[in-house]
């Protein structure tokens, strides 16, 4: 078995660090991502939720550059929200933002009642574009 090599965006170690995981790990022509929150460089929530989901969004764009991939290679997306009926609309507003045109991603969304103190996390399964060159 191959060992995992993981990516990280620059500097947005403090979760990573704090709670033992990696940003992102390529498997083949895939780039697994892990859940990305609203959190500022030292891992704290930002407290607006808008900007939350923003700077959620902003750090898996960090991320997905780190591997050489954009939001035009996301294959799979997953969203947790800690309430999502009155979230919603803010997050349809933003990801559009990101996500721009179809042909969209897949998309599940799923509420949750704890994200250790975020309200918002997006996770995606994305291609490598080079790694099928």
């Amino acid at each position: 078995m191959t060992k995992r090599q993981p990516i990280f965006p620059e500097g947005r170690h403090a979760l990573y660090e704090q709670h033992g995981y990696s940003a992102a790990v390529p498997a083949g022509e895939l780039l697994f991502v892990s859940g990305q929150v609203g959190s500022r460089t030292d891992g704290t929530p930002e407290p607006d939720f808008e900007r939350q989901v923003i700077q959620a969004f902003e750090n898996l764009k960090a991320t997905l550059a780190a591997a050489g991939c954009t939001f035009d290679d996301i294959i799979d997306v997953t969203t947790f929200h800690t309430d999502p009926q009155n979230q919603f609309e803010t997050i349809m507003a933003v990801k559009q933002q990101f996500l721009g045109e179809p042909p969209y991603p897949t998309w599940t969304a799923v509420g949750v009642t704890w994200l250790a103190g975020f309200d918002f996390e997006i996770k995606v399964i994305a291609r490598i574009p080079s790694a099928g060159a």
